[in-house]
């Protein structure tokens, strides 16, 4: 009859504990700037429906008296996206004789959004789409699409 003894100590060595530790380090390190930008994008998301929803609000009133409202009368309800991420703004041509007959809606990023790679995003009344910080027409493209 073999004996096997009583006091065995069980449990993990320090290299198994530090082989545990440096896995989910390399898994941290290449998972979180995928979700920082998977965050980035849905707060670009908010920013692009706000644009809309506030071009649409301005087609209605320019439907109903025949001009685009005065950057005064924009209500300021439409000027920040629910999560703060943007502000959102409208400029009106200054001259009284184009006073009413364009816009240029703007979403300026704030907060953890400053420094995004798409920058300001622009709407006009044409729907000529823009991305201030990109330069090239792809850029834009897919600032606007993701």
């Amino acid at each position: 009859m073999i004996r096997h003894p009583q006091n065995a100590q069980r449990g993990f060595t320090l290299i198994e504990v530090m082989i545990v530790v440096a896995i989910v380090g390399i898994l941290s390190a290449i998972a979180y700037p995928s979700y920082t930008e998977y965050i980035r994008r849905g707060h670009r998301a908010e920013a692009r429906a706000a644009l809309l929803q506030a071009a649409q609000w301005l087609e209605r009133a320019a439907t109903a008296t025949g001009t685009y409202p005065l950057t005064a009368s924009f209500p300021n309800t439409l000027t920040t996206v629910p999560s703060g991420r943007y502000s959102v703004a409208v400029a009106s041509p200054p001259a009284s004789a184009t006073a009413g007959a364009a816009f240029t809606l703007t979403a300026t990023p704030a907060g953890g959004q400053v420094g995004d790679k798409c920058g300001n995003y622009t709407l006009t009344h044409s729907g000529v789409r823009g991305a201030a910080s990109a330069t090239t027409g792809a850029l834009v493209t897919e600032c606007w699409s993701k």
